[in-house]
């Protein structure tokens, strides 16, 4: 089911993702509106599944989890039990920050962040000891270029191919 978002909802969605903690007086002033109105879109839109739960970013390398690696993982197993115990593993395992399903050579991909390399091959061995994988890659990432949870809301006319 796909819900209509017009211009103001996506302001106010530009709004909280640069900044949830605002007031509700403060995003009404920043999109042009009032108090009332942007509530009422804000309460549909958690209501829609668009507003997901608020959270904090929080600064991995001041918490001392200085390394990001991604995992490149081929597997021989598609059965779904073999599926079930993987996804169990990878949901369990909190150092797991994402983890996709590929199409291509790579069956999934996994961001992981630890403190060093020998937290990510306490990792590994405890990932390898839980579920039977083909091959594992790991990358260590050398410098974050970019990073964000900001997702590219634009105006619907753009989108539907009506920019002018």
């Amino acid at each position: 089911m796909s819900v209509q978002i017009d211009a103001l909802d996506r302001k106010i969605l530009a709004a909280l993702q640069e900044d949830a903690s605002q007031s509700l007086d403060e995003i009404a002033k920043v999109v042009g509106s009032s108090k009332t109105p942007v509530w009422t879109r804000i309460r549909k839109m958690r209501e829609a599944g668009i507003i997901g739960r608020q959270t904090v970013l929080l600064d991995a390398e001041a918490l001392g989890l200085e390394a990001c690696f991604f995992v490149l993982i081929r597997t021989s197993e598609h059965e779904a039990d073999w599926q079930q115990k993987f996804l169990h593993a990878l949901q369990t395992r909190p150092e797991v920050l994402e983890a996709h399903r590929l199409a291509g050579d790579i069956d999934y991909i996994l961001k992981v962040r630890v403190p060093n390399a020998r937290a990510y091959d306490r990792f590994y061995q405890a990932l390898i000891s839980e579920v039977r994988i083909h091959n594992v890659t790991a990358l260590l990432s050398m410098e974050e270029i970019k990073s964000t949870t900001l997702l590219p809301i634009e105006d619907g006319a753009q989108e539907n191919g009506n920019a002018p």
